[in-house]
């Protein structure tokens, strides 16, 4: 999986038209309704096999380099800890490479949604973990910014 994950172009082209075709049946794709299951089981085997997904309910690759922050061992949604190894690994799992270093270094192949990455993201919503992130982001849902965050 790691040969395609390196193809941050490729991901984001495929998210892109997967957006684009979910669009128009957005009205029908709602959490809660008869279709969430059918979703959740396709994002845990899909994103989960590819990025590792957590299922977080407010999903980011594209935002953040084709990249799931949530496998940073912090849960760090904005940038590296600034404990990150001078060899680019995690300072928690030395074995591991950062997350950031790897979203920031796959974001720079992505000319639809790299720049991206200099946002910065709002707190996850816990109350979505273990719902579909599609179905949240056609219905605005993962959009909503919690209550006293300006952004």
């Amino acid at each position: 999986m790691r040969l395609l994950q390196d193809q941050p172009h490729l991901l984001e082209t495929i998210y892109k038209a997967s957006q684009t075709l979910l669009w128009p049946f957005r009205r029908w794709l709602k959490p809660g309704g008869w279709v969430e299951g059918f979703f959740i089981t396709a994002e845990k085997l899909g994103k989960g096999i590819l990025f590792d997904c957590r299922m977080c309910g407010q999903c980011v690759l594209h935002e953040t380099g084709m990249t799931c922050p949530m496998t940073c061992p912090k849960n760090l949604r904005n940038g590296p800890c600034g404990g990150v190894r001078p060899d680019g690994h995690c300072e928690v799992i030395p074995e591991m490479p950062c997350v950031w270093v790897q979203a920031w270094e796959r974001s720079r192949n992505m000319p639809i949604y790299g720049s991206e990455i200099l946002k910065v993201l709002p707190p996850l919503n816990r109350q979505l973990e273990g719902t579909s992130a599609w179905l949240n982001d056609l219905a605005g849902i993962s959009q909503k910014l919690p209550a006293g965050w300006s952004g």
